[in-house]
This record gives structure tokens, C-alpha cells and sequence, in this order.
């Protein structure tokens, strides 16, 4: 399990063509991938398995709660994600709701997150 920081600060300002937004890669990804908008609602679980693919977890917004093998969780603010290897058991939950991205592909590699990596 691998934690990473998404935010605007770490982003790059886009002025082309008379626009003003900042945006922030994720990854870099040649092969098929899913990609799907999850919401948990208030005690909200994704029960204990093993990850079929490599998955990379963003929280958009709410708290999250996520855990590997060790039975002790890590909380996840919004702007921060995980990354789970293929077959690693994972668990994620939350006390208020959230609103998360998950990105799977069966070639995701920690090299491919261009996102800044953080230690919980």
C-alpha cells in the first residue's frame, strides 16, 4: 500500500487558449484501464478482498479509512490517494461519506502515479 498527495499547489496553470485552471496528471497509461466514481455513504464499507488488478484510490471528498494487510486503518483526506498491487488485500471504509476515483488497470505500476508520494 502506497499513499499519495493530489492537490492544485502541485499542479500546472494552464493558459492556453485563453483558459485559467490548474490541473494535476495521475498517471501515465498506455493499456486499457477502468476508471469509475465511487460514493460511500455514512458507515460505508468496500469489504476486505484481494485487489483483481493493480487500483489506485483518490479521495475527491470525505474522509476515508483504508487498510492492507494490517488490521490498523489510515485515514485519507481529500487531495490524497493509495495504491494497492494486484492480489493485495485491502479494506476501505468511512464514518461520514465519501467520494473517491478508482483507476484500474492490469499494468498499473507505482512508476506510472505522477502524483507526490507521502508516508502514513
Amino acid at each position: 500500500m502506497e499513499f499519495y498527495k493530489f492537490t492544485t499547489e502541485s499542479g500546472h496553470h494552464i493558459t492556453e487558449f485563453n483558459s485559467n485552471f490548474y490541473m494535476k496528471q495521475i498517471m501515465m497509461i498506455d493499456e486499457e484501464a477502468k476508471i469509475g466514481l465511487i460514493q460511500l455513504n455514512e458507515n460505508g464499507v468496500i469489504g476486505y478482498h484481494q485487489a483483481v488488478t493493480p487500483q489506485l484510490l483518490l479521495i475527491i471528498q470525505g474522509v476515508g479509512l483504508v487498510r492492507s494487510y494490517s488490521e490498523k486503518f489510515c485515514s485519507l483526506q481529500p487531495g490524497e490517494a493509495v495504491f494497492w498491487t494486484q492480489d493485495e488485500w485491502h479494506e476501505t471504509k468511512t464514518e461520514k461519506g465519501l467520494i473517491g476515483l478508482i483507476i484500474e488497470s492490469k499494468i498499473i505500476t507505482s512508476e506510472q502515479i505522477l502524483l507526490e508520494k507521502i508516508r502514513k
